[in-house]
């Protein structure tokens, strides 16, 4: 997936991709989500996460999709994983996602056209 948008701080709702509880309101609605980038336009990104056990990153799946780095609630402690990946990463980065067991994601989802292989490519060309 392809960085293409960067925030050192956002908020994020469930209900603006589809995860709603019974009463339609959003599973969850995180105000201040540091150091977050977006990797497809459905809303997969890659932010900072201060609200998960430390031992989760790497070893369990309690994402909606995203993935998680190690962060601190307000987006200014300079020494967190989350912060040392969003102040070393630029819009156009490739960030390769692995062993998900899920598909590669669409090449019109966000800025993902670069997985298509060379016959789709050309066989979407303009000329």
């Amino acid at each position: 997936m392809v960085i293409s948008e960067k925030f050192k701080e956002t908020r994020m709702n469930g209900a603006t991709v589809g995860f709603t509880d019974d009463d339609g309101e959003g599973e969850y609605d995180i105000k201040d989500v540091p150091h977050a980038m977006r990797l497809s336009t459905s809303g997969t990104f890659i932010h900072g996460n201060y609200w998960g056990a430390k031992s989760i990153f790497g070893n369990a799946n309690t994402s909606h999709g995203c993935v998680g780095l190690a962060d601190t609630k307000g987006a200014d402690d300079p020494n967190t994983p989350g912060a040392w990946f969003y102040d070393n990463s630029l819009i156009g980065d490739v960030v390769v996602v692995q062993n998900t067991g899920d598909k590669t994601i669409a090449p019109d989802n966000g800025l993902n056209g670069w997985n298509m292989d060379w016959a789709q490519w050309k066989a979407g060309s303009a000329i």
